[in-house]
């Protein structure tokens, strides 16, 4: 996807969150997609301020993973390169703001991890961790449907994106809010 179009897209749902919400104060909004995340923050009506990251699903399976599940050293590795990249975010990030994405694929780990489906769902450090060492077991050898999580590289990629960043840049949760 283009920088461009991304850009917009992410300000798109940006938006759509800010105005979901009663009183938003400052906000970071996380868009995790095939090629890219992207991360705008902002409080007000003023607009975002935003940062696209060469971080996504797909892209993230298929540079760094050659064996399905990913082989423990490929893994450990791509935890490296997904930490380094996060790490340019953090400049963007206020003290305080609050996390939040909209996305079909943020919701869809929750659900893998346990959160219960609604309108607003809220996905803490603590799910997320037990949801990443599922993972982590898979990779080990245990089956993934044992684990009851897919066998599926672009999942492992989203799941440790999404751990890195809220663990990295402290964020102890993240809302998931409905698509528009």
């Amino acid at each position: 996807m283009h920088n461009a179009y991304f850009q917009v897209e992410l300000v798109t749902h940006f938006n759509q969150i800010r105005h979901q919400l009663p009183d938003p104060g400052h906000i970071t909004v996380l868009h995790l997609a095939a090629e890219q995340l992207g991360v705008a923050s902002g409080s007000g009506m003023g607009p975002p301020e935003t940062q696209i990251l060469a971080l996504g699903a797909q892209r993230s399976a298929r540079e760094y993973f050659t064996l399905t599940p990913p082989g423990r050293r490929e893994f450990e590795l791509a935890i490296e390169r997904v930490e380094d990249e996060i790490i340019r975010a953090s400049k963007l990030l206020p003290l305080q703001a609050k996390l939040y994405s909209n996305d079909q694929l943020v919701r869809q780990i929750a659900l893998l991890a346990g959160v219960p489906d609604g309108a607003l769902m809220l996905f803490d450090l603590e799910t997320m961790e037990r949801c990443f060492s599922r993972l982590a077991a898979v990779i080990q050898g245990q089956p993934a449907a044992q684990e009851g999580i897919p066998l599926d590289n672009n999942f492992a990629a989203a799941l440790l994106i999404l751990r890195e960043f809220m663990h990295h840049l402290g964020f102890s949760s993240i809302c998931i809010l409905r698509g528009v």
